[in-house]
């Protein structure tokens, strides 16, 4: 195991944005780490389900997005969310179809988007990540922004399928295409994309609505998140359904506006930074300004998106 710790960055994200639609905070929950809140947040949601195209299902209400597909061995997920919703998760997954689950994409590390793994391996599920996403998830990392120190999975809710740049995955009556990205939102992400229904799921490389979280620790970079912002514009077609790891469905014309966004704030920042501003000047200065309204007002805070990216800069 390794001990990882990203100390130089500890402004907390927003409790009252993290908690957005559920009410004013109380005494306890103001004490809470950021970790914690989201699963609170998690705890406290349905599970909601919305058909997209070919069999493909959106599921949101637990961390981050997800998607499943049935097909002839049971379902196939892209991600499978926060390992407190498991009842309210494999109810709706019963709806869509009650043959348990063959495969789990991972689309990287973080545990909104991997808690689930021990309860769908232990469904029969084959897990699947890219290299270094595997690795991580037997390590202990520390991330100092979300208040916790995450310990190594048990060995079955680790991916046993590796993809290094990309694979193919036929399933049911699709092609489920995997390709890793640059080192971006972290050193381990994975895009999937349904070739036949049109759907592309971008993992946390694209955050609908919201500025990303961007996992140094890992390897993230503020550059790697505006070339997978660039990539997913080059997988993206005028009818393709885009599922962000966060947000709504979005679809190419968001990928320009979102990759835009990441590119004027880099651009603020590092201007600030070349001047010789400190971190502290630089979130004084609001270089996030023009985007606050739209981007700034869930689970990120554009004091911490700021210091994300001056880090990076």
């Amino acid at each position: 195991m390794r001990m990882k710790d990203a100390g130089l960055y500890r402004l907390a994200v927003s409790a009252a944005a993290l908690l957005a639609g559920l009410g004013a905070p109380t005494l306890a929950a103001a004490q809470q780490t950021p970790y914690e809140k989201i699963n609170a947040a998690a705890a406290s949601s349905e599970i909601t389900t919305t058909p997209l195209r070919g069999g493909v299902v959106l599921l949101q209400g637990s961390g981050g997005n997800m998607v499943a597909m049935p097909g002839p061995d049971g379902l196939l997920m892209v991600d499978d969310g926060i390992a407190l919703s498991k009842t309210k998760i494999e109810a709706k997954l019963h709806e869509i179809q009650p043959a348990g689950i063959k495969y789990a994409v991972n689309t990287h590390w973080h545990w909104d988007h991997t808690d689930g793994n021990a309860w769908v391996h232990d469904d029969g599920a084959t897990i699947i990540a890219q290299a270094n996403t595997a690795k991580h998830l037997g390590e202990t990392i520390r991330v100092v922004e979300w208040g916790h120190t995450f310990t190594p999975l048990p060995a079955g809710a680790r991916a046993a399928m590796l993809v290094e740049t990309e694979k193919m995955l036929p399933y049911g009556a699709d092609v489920l295409r995997l390709r890793a990205y640059m080192p971006s939102h972290t050193d381990g992400d994975l895009s999937a994309y349904f070739t036949k229904a049109d759907v592309l799921l971008t993992g946390d490389t694209y955050w609908n609505g919201l500025y990303p979280f961007i996992d140094y620790v890992a390897g993230g970079s503020i550059d790697g998140m505006i070339a997978a912002a660039n990539a997913n514009i080059a997988m993206a077609g005028p009818n393709t359904i885009v599922v962000p790891g966060h947000g709504p469905l979005g679809d190419r014309a968001s990928l320009i506006e979102y990759r835009d966004m990441l590119v004027a704030i880099r651009t603020n920042v590092a201007a600030l930074k070349k001047q010789g501003r400190t971190l502290e000047q630089t979130i004084a200065a609001h270089p996030t300004a023009a985007f606050d309204a739209k981007w700034g007002q869930m689970i990120i805070s554009p004091a911490l998106f700021t210091t994300l990216v001056y880090r990076g800069v």
